[in-house]
């Protein structure tokens, strides 16, 4: 029987050839095959024409969106909102009061000021950068275009009522800024548009119409023969964008926010810069800046973690490593700056463009594993920020240390939710994540970095646990799990958040050996006491405890799977037994509402699969035939007509083949995750094995 063959530190794959044999092309209008150039802070998505000449249009699919870390605004708060004025009381019998921001059904003020917070702030789209061809995309004929992964370009050849054009796009890797070539014979015209926000739950950001236009303004500050340096002022907020060109052109203001740059010269080239401050010096070059994205993404590329899956004969492999391969991409544009992500990156926005941080490891624990650690050190890095108001949220909630927001933004602001407010799990995430960095390089330097945050951390989630007075055992309860149809008043110990518990608290533990810190006895006694997992009668673990009733209610068997996670994404634990989890497992694989699943949950499943050395199983849910596990063409993980972009799924995906490939703390042998049929002969490189 052929072995799964891995390949590991000697080996040397051909980066390239993978990297380019899964480039997209388009070869038509696609509104859910838009492409983006980006740096991880700031991305750039395009249509067909290679740039956002049909924002209308592909408003629906993938939206054309220019977004970034610092871009953000709110409209103006003339009522005087105050966030006390969405806080509402809870006991949950921890001996204390507890106090939540919520969200409120009943018309008055107090639902007005949850709505604001809610919306506001949010992200900006910076601008719309397009050919001024028209609106209409069944003039276009010929089209093919190619992203170059590899290079970090789109390359765009196509004709509009018969005139050809061709376009390179790309975006400098160290400044904010997008740079095109357009070639067409007889000349072209550029149209830069400032949008005014949407506030829309879930949408591309951009109101262009006129009474929006009146809402804000664009100064021109000061113009050469080649540039133009524009200041845009939406409310209290204000950016700036340094329009640039090389050759013969003219620009015009078209309009309060529009611009429109023409040449009769058969090449245009420009670039457009954007920055939350004055812009003093000059754009690099169309050349300077395609030459900078090469030697970035080549680095990239080579840097870190690699699969080939050109030898396996499985007839899914070459799905299995576009996914993989574009997903990598993805999240290297949209994830990789120094907050953590919102849900569609910097493509356009959901839940206002804030972020979620229970979904945090979802995107940024691949990067660890697949040998960019660097990565998720930015992101991580941004919770010293906001540690103040996690300190805030614990002591109103009568607790100790720092509990960590759920929807939030740059500056720590906590999204007023009935759902959001309660959930747990997005606590140990800093433990968890901090580990692998730790893990990746283990440093005295990184230790002192983080020690004081995965402590307090830690001193929250043993704060929050309650010890049942009969039974001796600690409990966890008042909360909402993972599987977020659970109500907080009634859920008494869901299984993932168990065992991340005791992983949260151990790991803690570990942490002040390292540092020189006293032993903590209590948290000790925590790990050691903490509750089991529940099994129902069909010996089958529950979503909670307190669900006696979980395989015979649709509610229940809907969402997330969350209760596979407390084996699989979380390492094994004594609070587990491994053969009533691989009964789950089964019973979930073939009786759950995959429908009504998220794209994170395929690779949840799969790599309990894995731990429980189900590999087939964890192949075939990774591949699993389901609208909410669809991979567009360009690679975005696909769930429905609202979110067309999830990079959970897509960071997921990445975690789960990392570990199935490099394996983790407790596994034998080679690729522990793919069967060992011959039909899975992959080689990797650069992988790193899960705790």
């Amino acid at each position: 029987m052929v072995l799964c063959l891995c390949l590991q530190a000697e080996a040397k794959i051909d980066r390239k050839t993978v990297v380019r044999r899964n480039c997209p092309v388009v070869t038509a209008p696609d509104v859910l095959s838009s492409l983006s150039v980006g740096n991880g802070g700031f991305a750039y998505t395009v249509d067909i024409t290679g740039m956002q000449t049909f924002p209308e249009v592909y408003r629906t699919g993938v939206p054309l969106g220019t977004m970034s870390d610092w871009g953000w605004h709110a409209f103006p708060d003339t009522a005087g909102y105050a966030p006390s004025e969405t806080w509402v009381t809870r006991d949950f019998g921890r001996g204390h009061e507890e106090i939540y921001a919520a969200q409120f059904k009943t018309p008055g003020r107090r639902q007005q000021a949850a709505d604001y917070f809610r919306v506001n702030p949010h992200r900006l789209h910076l601008g719309l950068l397009g050919l001024d061809l028209g609106g209409d995309t069944a003039r276009i004929t010929g089209a093919r275009q190619r992203l170059d992964m590899w290079q970090g370009r789109i390359d765009s050849r196509f004709a509009y009522d018969g005139k050809p054009y061709r376009v390179t796009t790309v975006c400098h890797p160290d400044k904010d800024m997008t740079a095109a070539r357009i070639v067409s014979k007889g000349g072209a015209a550029v149209v830069l548009r400032l949008p005014y926000p949407t506030g829309g739950h879930a949408d591309d950001a951009c109101r262009l119409d006129a009474a929006s236009d009146a809402l804000h303004s664009t100064a021109i500050v000061a113009q050469g023969r080649r540039s133009v340096l524009l200041c845009h002022t939406l409310d209290t907020t204000k950016y700036w964008i340094r329009l640039a060109w090389e050759g013969k052109a003219r620009l015009q203001r078209t309009g309060r926010n529009a611009f429109r740059l023409t040449t009769r010269q058969d090449s245009l080239t420009v670039t457009c810069q954007f920055s939350p401050g004055s812009i003093l010096s000059e754009n690099p070059s169309f050349g300077e800046t395609i030459e900078a994205a090469a030697r970035h993404w080549t680095a990239w590329w080579n840097g870190g973690g690699m699969a080939d899956f050109s030898r396996c004969t499985d007839e899914r492999a070459a799905e299995l490593e576009r996914r993989v391969v574009l997903s990598q991409y993805l999240l290297a544009v949209n994830d990789a700056g120094d907050t953590p992500p919102q849900e569609t990156g910097l493509t356009y926005n959901s839940w206002f463009g804030k972020m979620h941080l229970e979904m945090i490891w979802w995107h940024q624990a691949c990067f660890a594993l697949w040998g960019h650690p660097e990565i998720l050190d930015r992101s991580l890095s941004w919770y010293r920020t906001v540690l103040p108001q996690a300190r805030n949220i614990a002591r109103r909630q009568g607790f100790k240390g720092a509990r960590w927001m759920k929807m939030t933004d740059p500056w720590g602001g906590e999204a007023p939710s009935n759902v959001g407010s309660y959930l747990i799990w997005q606590q140990p995430h800093l433990i968890y994540l901090a580990e692998l960095l730790y893990r990746a390089h283990p440093s005295a330097g990184l230790l002192a970095r983080y020690n004081d945050m995965v402590q307090e951390t830690a001193e929250f989630m043993a704060d929050f646990v309650t010890r049942d007075a009969e039974g001796g055992r600690y409990v966890l309860r008042g909360c909402i799990p993972a599987q977020e149809t659970l109500k907080a008043d009634s859920t008494v110990n869901p299984p993932l958040e168990l065992s991340y518990w005791h992983l949260g608290l151990s790991t803690a533990l570990k942490w002040r050996e390292r540092t020189g810190m006293p032993d903590c006895p209590r948290w000790r006694d925590i790990t050691d006491s903490l509750s089991p997992l529940a099994a129902g009668e069909d010996s089958l673990y529950l979503a909670a405890e307190s669900m006696v009733n979980t395989y015979h209610n649709i509610r229940l068997t809907s969402d997330h799977p969350a209760v596979v996670g407390a084996l699989g994404m979380m390492p094994e634990c004594p609070l587990v037994d491994k053969p009533t989890m691989r009964r789950t497992l089964y019973w979930i694989l073939k009786h759950w509402n995959w429908d009504k699943t998220w794209g994170w949950d395929y690779p949840l499943v799969a790599m309990t699969a894995a731990r429980l050395g189900l590999p087939d199983k964890a192949v075939d849910v990774l591949l699993a035939d389901r609208r909410t596990n669809t991979y567009l063409p360009n690679g975005h993980n696909y769930q429905d007509a609202r979110l067309r972009v999830y990079l959970p799924g897509n960071g997921g995906l990445l975690t789960a083949v990392a570990m199935m490939c490099a394996g983790w703390d407790s596994s034998e042998g080679d690729c522990p995750g793919f069967p060992k049929d011959g039909r899975w002969n992959v080689e990797w490189e650069g992988l790193r094995p899960m705790p």
